[in-house]
């Protein structure tokens, strides 16, 4: 920690004034890097010690030009780890320090107790420390260009993971699942004969066990793989693609951390949401000099401000809060509420009942982003903030408001977070027409595949797999199956 004792007095008495407000965090350790220092973790996804490759220096040539542009500016970064790392900006001005500090204890409190957390790895910057070393020892085995092109490829679908795997099992241990073969498959028919004696003859023992076992060996070959869908693509290529060593061990480390960073986007609402609500309650209460208070407003007015034509997760989560807590203070909850027809009651209910602060924390602890929306976004609060749909005009050549409608709005927002907007595709079969192709299942949903995404994928999916890959979706209306096999594409009805 390279705090100057003037920040390390701020940052004890931040500390005191979350955890008085109910915060419970992690231990948290503050570095104080320069605008440089600051891009470059940020492009390390705020792992310095991470393996290299270049579409980190990609990341951070962007993070670079945009600051020195003027476009963005990163004020803080905190790791969810135990004990949190948090990088500040070395520019920012003592008011800033102030609001990102409390902002940062918000987010370890959220780290910390969420339940979408509760299965992240609390030592990943160790481990992230882990998977360099043993990335920069193939680079060393087998070269940086041959290691580099399978990370290319792993990156690529490391989307494809189960977003519910965490908490659902879906699919039963491997030895379970190495069922053997029913009784019925394990017996040979014999041929006939007249005598019993006859028997050891025309139907030997030996012969009849060596057909017994071709049976059984048969029936795993017509066995469905796997034996239901499977939604986690990579573990499923982990496990099954015909890989090297040090490829299954990149695969499995990527896998590992698309799945430590999986609960961040889940809750990217509600994370930033909690953030803003207690650092601004910490700074509007505790913390604020009478000298910082315009350089505080414009600066939180500006994190909350809406994004043009984009959702702004801080206001949405901020407000959602708020909402939450005056609702629930105020007795605005419940069958005697929602039954009640008289408007002007509505507006004033109040039953002083002074539970909005105990509710937030149990919604910061057991709700996701969608069960978040889902929940308690309600008609009052769409009209409130004047919350829209908004649809592009051919003919009009521009985007325009397409509805208000209160339905309409919350069926945008939770399809745009269910599954992170991504199609939802699945494992369907192993061992497609028996000659180990892979074959994939969009489960459409009234969107169709991008072509140019998907032969993509496909080509990423080829390295992994070793085989042919295929999909099946639907193409305006029409089943399709898309295929690779190495050279090139194409599609034909299943």
């Amino acid at each position: 920690m390279n705090l100057t004792p003037e920040l390390a007095k701020i940052k004890d008495k931040i500390e005191g004034y979350a955890r008085e407000y109910g915060l419970d965090f992690f231990p948290v350790i503050f570095e104080v890097l320069d605008w440089k220092e600051l891009n470059e973790v940020a492009s390390f996804g705020g792992f310095p010690n991470r393996y290299p490759h270049w579409r980190f220096g990609m990341e951070y040539e962007d993070l670079s030009k945009r600051y020195a542009w003027g476009l963005s500016k990163i004020y803080e970064m905190v790791i969810n780890n135990d004990p949190c790392y948090a990088y500040l900006l070395y520019a920012n001005s003592v008011v800033d320090q102030k609001l990102v500090m409390a902002h940062v204890y918000a987010h370890c409190d959220f780290f910390k107790n969420n339940i979408y957390f509760a299965h992240t790895n609390r030592k990943m910057m160790d481990e992230m420390g882990n998977h360099r070393t043993r990335i920069m020892n193939y680079i060393n085995s087998y070269g940086q260009d041959l290691v580099e092109e399978f990370i290319d490829a792993c990156l690529s679908i490391d989307s494809l993971i189960d977003c519910h795997a965490p908490v659902i099992k879906r699919v039963r241990d491997r030895d379970e699942t190495t069922s053997a073969a029913p009784e019925e498959a394990r017996v040979v028919k014999k041929l006939r004969t007249g005598k019993a004696y006859m028997d050891k003859f025309i139907n030997p023992p030996n012969f009849m066990k060596e057909q017994a076992q071709h049976l059984i060996e048969q029936h795993k070959l017509e066995k469905k793989f796997p034996e239901s869908p499977e939604r986690d693509i990579v573990g499923f290529c982990m496990d099954h693609a015909q890989l090297e060593k040090w490829q299954r061990d990149i695969l499995s480390m990527m896998r590992e951390e698309a799945y430590y960073f999986l609960p961040q986007g889940q809750t990217k609402i509600m994370n930033e949401g909690w953030a803003v609500f207690f650092h601004s309650k910490i700074m509007t209460t505790r913390a604020l000099k009478d000298s910082e208070l315009i350089d505080y407003a414009d600066h939180h007015s500006g994190t909350v401000a809406p994004y043009p034509g984009r959702l702004n997760p801080y206001k949405l989560g901020y407000e959602l809060f708020k909402d939450i807590q005056d609702r629930w203070n105020r007795g605005r909850f419940g069958k005697e509420y929602d039954e009640c027809e008289n408007m002007v009651e509505k507006a004033k209910w109040d039953k002083k009942l002074g539970l909005g602060l105990k509710k937030i924390f149990e919604v910061r602890k057991l709700y996701s982003d969608i069960t978040f929306i889902d929940e308690f976004l309600t008609p009052e609060f769409c009209k409130d903030h004047k919350m829209f749909t908004f649809a592009y005009n051919p003919s009009a050549d521009q985007y325009e408001i397409a509805s208000r409608e209160f339905k309409k709005i919350k069926e945008k927002l939770l399809f745009q977070l269910t599954n992170f907007g991504h199609p939802i595709i699945e494992v369907q079969d192993g061992n497609y027409k028996n000659r180990g192709e892979l074959l994939l299942k969009h489960k459409h949903d009234g969107v169709d595949l991008r072509h140019d995404y998907a032969k993509e994928t496909l080509k990423s999916l080829y390295k992994v797999w070793g085989r042919p890959v295929n999909i099946e979706t639907l193409v305006e209306d029409v089943p399709k199956v898309l295929s690779f096999d190495g050279e090139e594409f194409k599609e034909f009805r299943p």
